[in-house]
């Protein structure tokens, strides 16, 4: 017998990489089929305005040309559904699936080209003329509030206010012995995966069946919200997920185009793909951040925090989509992150601008949390003369305080607590393996021509977001296990890990898991998809249910075939040893049928949890910030493999690098993107920051799955904006420079240097 769990806790490499690295991922660009069409958007370039004609003759007489679609060949033209956080109040401002009457946003689709070569579709966008009657463009927060121009006439540009509340707010603040008030700012920026969005949609007329391949995040509500719009049963969709190159919370919403390419699929009845560019990535696919707020904070003059109250805008853009107040929602709910706040009171103001639609990217609205506190925090320990360290340590929650609850959000009524945790031991960890005591002597200090400072900050990641999840075990006929699962693969590797976990439930060698197949609805009745830190949690304990299942299936097919008392059978590696040591090959059982299904259901939360600290040098001359040094340490629950763990805390601190000192897509007055290439919209690059360290715990097992694994995909990312703006200001403490907004780009930090120089002089 193989002893249990001798997987889990492996660092075992990623199986999946052998086929990328062979070239033999299959990816929807990789993918034809006889016949098929090719798909262009025309988009709009005027980011406010109403169509009074669309003139598509010239298009339609192309050679090669085989339909232009608007939304007067749709007719009853559908909106895109909210999947998360609907209220009745934002419904009116979902989005339709092409335009019709009126333009929104630059990028917004007016018009489908399909023809039989992406270029000549592309080629065809040209001679569509449009007359569109420009309204003056709502830019950003200050003009949304002002309603001089309204986006939907029905209503205000102000769509709603969420408020957080705990305890008492205002009273604590009365009489408070300290009290700060700061404004901070996180930019608009997004996540910018190596794959584009793409589908292939196939109609088949005689089925009456649509098949759309390209599914990503979660397939089983998008295939819900298209069967709705295109007046088709669920089960005549099927959704097939392909190799994705990259996921972060922008692949695998539902966006006009996954209407728009099986509309015209089934139109045509032919195969019909569309492949996104980058540019049209930059404008269209959700945008993300894009946040200000005004916080208080009042404290004992030793640094205990009573109360924490504010106001947050959030601009949403020109829709709501279907998980746009996502991010709203978890500013509010973790602002205090793992601090004990007992107090608090912040509204948050849903703003509708002319710009993209926002979604959720990675760390979706725990990003912009963490800056705005991690920031606030510094400032009041300076004032208060006490240590930001100590500052910190003083006023995180405790181990026997758990659970701690959280700020319910209104009206959504959203609440939540977390679940365990030793914050301190985290915190102590990173300034152990930062060795902050030693760099200390670093801080303001100016060396070869650059100013030394060093960051700290602490965080909560929530992941393993509900309800359920489901898993189908199948003994294959040659003796190997095939697993499906509802999860969906957007890079993080869950084939790897569901094979070490499902492998260890049912005590064979990963060689006898012939795949894990994912995503797409053809494996499990009903599957929940891959975001929030989800899949290991949710996925990863089903599997466990139906590992359970499948080895009773196989001792009842074993005992059927003894004539014996299933509890008299034994599984041994490939075979079933019944009484007198009498044996089957699983191989054999296999011919009459075996499978099983598992369930995990929960609506408890995991709230992985830890620290990061960060060593900068920043040259007042250009206003550059080198990273020196960068240590992030996270408790995860039990982990699973730490060597895809670290590669996924490294690439989020990295892609948390990028927002807090890169990242920005600008708009002018106008609504028009002015980085909408990536000639403009700078990410970062494999040299940028090469000294990143990354440390993974196990202090404490998640208590409310058999697994006991916390979600860990987004940790990485969270605290890294208030960090490294923490760094920059105690490395330019001397000059009296405090950010309040990102990104730290060479041009901003520099004018904050100039600003604070023109101050003093």
């Amino acid at each position: 017998m193989r002893p249990a769990n001798s997987l889990i806790g492996s660092p075992i490499e990623r199986i999946e990489d052998l086929r990328f690295l062979r070239g033999r991922g299959q990816f929807v660009g990789d993918l034809t089929r006889e016949g098929m069409l090719h798909a262009a958007i025309l988009r709009s370039s005027v980011a406010h305005g109403r169509i009074r004609a669309i003139d598509c003759s010239a298009a339609r007489a192309r050679l090669g040309v085989h339909a232009v679609i608007t939304a007067a060949e749709i007719g009853d033209i559908p909106v895109i559904t909210m999947r998360q956080e609907l209220l009745p109040a934002f419904a009116g401002y979902q989005q339709p699936v092409i335009a019709h009457g009126k333009v929104r946003y630059v990028g917004e689709p007016i018009a489908v080209v399909v023809a039989d070569s992406a270029a000549l579709a592309e080629d065809a966008l040209e001679d569509i003329a449009l007359d569109i009657e420009e309204l003056p463009a709502v830019a950003d927060r200050a003009m949304s509030r002002s309603d001089a121009s309204v986006l939907f006439e029905h209503g205000s540009n102000l769509v709603s206010t969420l408020t957080a509340l705990r305890g008492d707010a205002e009273a604590a603040f009365k009489n408070a012995p300290y009290v700060r008030r700061e404004r901070f700012e996180v930019q608009r920026f997004t996540a910018v995966p190596m794959e584009s969005r793409g589908f292939l949609a196939e109609w088949d007329e005689a089925k009456q069946h649509l098949t759309v391949s390209g599914a990503a995040k979660v397939a089983f509500h998008n295939r819900r919200i298209l069967a709705k719009q295109m007046g088709l049963a669920e089960d005549a969709i099927t959704m097939i997920e392909a190799d994705v190159g990259g996921g972060f919370g922008v692949r695998g919403e539902f966006y006009p185009e996954d209407f728009l390419v099986p509309f015209a699929a089934r139109l045509l009845k032919r195969p019909v793909r569309w492949i996104e560019d980058r540019r049209e990535h930059l404008m269209a696919t959700n945008h993300a951040r894009d946040a200000e707020c005004e916080l208080e904070l009042a404290c004992d003059r030793d640094g205990t925090i009573r109360a924490l109250r504010g106001h947050v805008s959030v601009d949403l853009g020109a829709y709501i989509r279907t998980n746009g107040i996502t991010a709203a929602r978890n500013i509010l709910q973790v602002l205090s992150g793992p601090y004990r706040i007992p107090n608090i009171h912040v509204d948050g103001a849903l703003l509708m601008t002319n710009k993209t639609p926002a979604g959720t990217y990675r760390g979706p609205g725990r990003f912009e949390a963490d800056f705005f506190r991690e920031r606030l925090f510094d400032m009041a320990a300076k004032d208060l003369g006490v240590d930001r360290v100590e500052f910190r340590r003083r006023n995180l929650v405790s181990d026997d305080e758990m659970p701690w609850q959280m700020a319910t959000v209104m009206p959504l009524d959203v609440s939540t607590e977390t679940d365990n945790g030793d914050y301190q031991a985290t915190l102590d960890r990173c300034l152990a393996e930062f060795d902050w005591a030693g760099k200390s002597a670093l801080q303001g200090k100016l060396i070869g021509g650059r100013y030394h400072g060093i960051g700290v900050g602490c965080y909560l990641e929530g992941g393993g977001s509900g309800p359920r999840e489901n898993v189908r075990l199948v003994l294959e006929t040659d003796g190997v296990v095939s697993v499906y699962v509802g999860s969906s693969a957007i890079g993080q590797g869950i084939e790897t890990i569901f094979a070490q976990i499902a492998a260890d439930a049912l005590e064979i060698p990963m060689e006898r898991i012939r795949g894990v197949f994912h995503g797409s609805t053809t494996h499990v009745k009903q599957g929940y998809g891959s975001y929030s830190s989800r899949s290991t949690v949710m996925g990863g304990s089903a599997i466990l249910i139906a590992a359970q299942a499948f080895k009773d299936a196989i001792r009842a097919a074993a005992a059927k075939h003894f004539g014996c008392d299933a509890n008299e059978i034994v599984i041994d590696g490939d075979s079933a040893v019944g009484p007198g040591k009498a044996s089957v090959a699983l191989a054999t059982l296999a011919l009459g049928g075996i499978s099983a299904e598992g369930t995990y259901a929960s609506n408890k939360r995991t709230y992985s949890y830890g620290a990061h600290a960060a060593h900068v040098a920043v040259d007042p001359g250009t206003g550059q910030v080198a990273l020196l040094d960068y240590v992030a340490v996270e408790d995860v629950g039990r982990i699973i493999n730490p060597l895809t763990l670290h590669g996924q805390t490294v690439g989020a601190v990295v892609q948390g690098l990028g927002g807090a000192l890169l990242e920005h897509l600008v708009y002018d007055d106008n609504g028009q993107l002015l980085t909408g290439t990536l000639a403009d919209y700078l990410l970062p690059t494999a040299g940028d920051f090469p000294v990143i360290r990354a440390v993974a715990l196990e202090l404490k097992p998640a208590p409310h799955n058999p697994l006991g694994a916390k979600g860990a995909g987004e940790g990485g990312i969270i605290p890294v904006g208030g960090v490294i703006a923490n760094a920059v200001a105690n490395a330019l403490s001397s000059l009296g420079v405090e950010p309040r907004a990102l990104p730290l780009s060479p041009p901003q930090v520099w004018e904050m240097i100039e600003e604070a120089r023109q101050r003093k002089s």
